[in-house]
């Protein structure tokens, strides 16, 4: 007669310990980065590597440059970022930025764009006199930043003004005008040509970086509503030309001196 007594006892010890086991294997292992390597790899033109990537782009490279070259419209004069408070460049992109962002809000949401304000930085070119090309639009917007419309209360677009006169860059301003007083101070402003309600929710279109308080412009950081409408700065800029056979800016005065 085969006694099983004894191999019961040791399957019973083998049961625990490869319990035990999967146990610990299985629990959530933490791994530590103990040592970094670098090494250089030479970029070399061993069988013409470079040649041949060269040769494999090209086709798409001249159709892009082809396309970025093709002129779409016409400028009859230089539109740049010289002056003090207003540039040609700077009324140009905020007054399309506020037509055509109020052509998408307003579908949208049942509302109206008040006023834009861009940073005069975030223009990085000009609109050289003669044929404008879809190229010139990268090279005035560089970036990917898109518009973003912010609601702000009579009280925010004071500070936007109070920080207009502090920097003293022609930030690029639309739908806005108001005088610049002796003591440094904004005073009559009009707002789509109505007088500011300090009690009024205005919409302002501006970029995804300044909504954010980017420039040091804090006070789209405390607006109670936003809206991001999916569209690009640099794509309004080149639906613009996209549309319009002649590229012109508009010369109203925006900024007044007491």
């Amino acid at each position: 007669m085969v006694n099983l007594k004894k191999y019961n006892g040791v399957l019973r010890y083998f049961g625990l310990i490869l319990t035990f086991f999967l146990i610990f294997s299985c629990a959530e292992q933490k791994y530590y980065v103990t040592k970094i390597e670098a090494r250089d790899f030479a970029v070399t033109n061993k069988n013409n590597s470079i040649e041949s990537i060269d040769s494999f782009i090209k086709p798409y490279r001249e159709h892009i440059d082809t396309d970025l070259n093709t002129p779409v419209s016409y400028a009859p004069e230089t539109l740049d970022k010289s002056g003090k408070y207003q540039t040609t460049i700077g009324n140009l992109l905020a007054d399309i930025t506020l037509q055509r962002g109020n052509t998408i809000f307003s579908s949208r949401e049942k509302k109206q764009l008040d006023l834009c304000l861009l940073n005069n930085g975030g223009i990085r070119s000009i609109i050289s006199k003669g044929n404008v090309s879809l190229k010139t639009a990268f090279e005035i917007m560089p970036f990917e930043n898109t518009a973003i419309v912010v609601g702000l209360k009579g009280e925010q677009i004071i500070e936007m003004l109070n920080y207009f006169i502090a920097e003293n860059k022609p930030h690029p301003l639309s739908g806005i005008q108001f005088t610049i007083s002796k003591s440094n101070q904004p005073i009559n402003i009009l707002i789509q040509g109505k007088p500011l309600d300090t009690n009024k929710l205005y919409y302002v279109i501006t970029s995804d970086y300044l909504s954010n308080g980017g420039d040091k412009m804090n006070f789209f950081k405390k607006g109670i509503e936003k809206y991001d409408i999916n569209y690009k700065l640099r794509n309004i800029l080149i639906d613009h030309f996209k549309e319009t056979k002649t590229i012109t800016s508009t010369r109203d005065q925006r900024i007044i001196l007491e």
